[in-house]
């Protein structure tokens, strides 16, 4: 079940984005990502969340029992076990604004059933219906699941973000 989230998600979205990195980066600190969510998250950049149903999602808001692999949202029943966070960029050549995916994450256990294609297959017809002619994203080059995915789905690279590490010292 798919939901649309609120700005009263954020710390939800926040434990989100933190478990995606520690899943990438696992020996790294993020609670930097508290002033992403704080400068980013608004109810302009739109935020989604799929839902468990049945068993697991019948216990309370908050409730995790024994059973912690599922996050839970404190004002709705059902576990979240996925998000996708889309922001707004502008193409840089010829100046369309166009949705720009900051997270997709779904929760381990439910991965490779198709929750992923999902929501990327929802955020297009949402980016398609609000007349959007691109979708953007950054994904990590070890993130090889994401990348297949994306490929998949008939993502291409268009340019590359490349970085220098600089250090402090002199």
């Amino acid at each position: 079940m798919i939901r649309r989230g609120s700005t009263l998600d954020r710390a939800l979205l926040l434990k989100f984005m933190q478990r995606t990195y520690q899943d990438l980066f696992p020996n790294e600190d993020f609670s930097h990502l508290e002033q992403t969510v704080k400068q980013y998250f608004s109810s302009d950049t739109p935020l989604w969340w799929v839902e468990e149903e049945g068993e697991q999602g019948s216990r309370g808001a908050g409730e995790q029992g024994n059973n912690k692999k599922f996050l839970s949202s404190t004002p709705h029943p059902h576990p979240c076990i996925a998000c996708l966070w889309v922001g707004n960029a502008i193409d840089q050549v010829q100046g369309n604004r166009h949705a720009h995916i900051f997270i997709l994450y779904v929760v381990p256990e439910h991965r490779r059933r198709g929750i992923g294609t999902a929501l990327m297959r929802y955020v297009e017809n949402w980016a398609i219906q609000r007349g959007d002619r691109q979708i953007g994203l950054q994904v990590f080059q070890s993130n090889k699941p994401a990348l297949n995915l994306y490929n998949q789905l008939g993502y291409q690279t268009q340019s590359l973000w490349m970085v220098k590490f600089l250090s402090a010292e002199k």
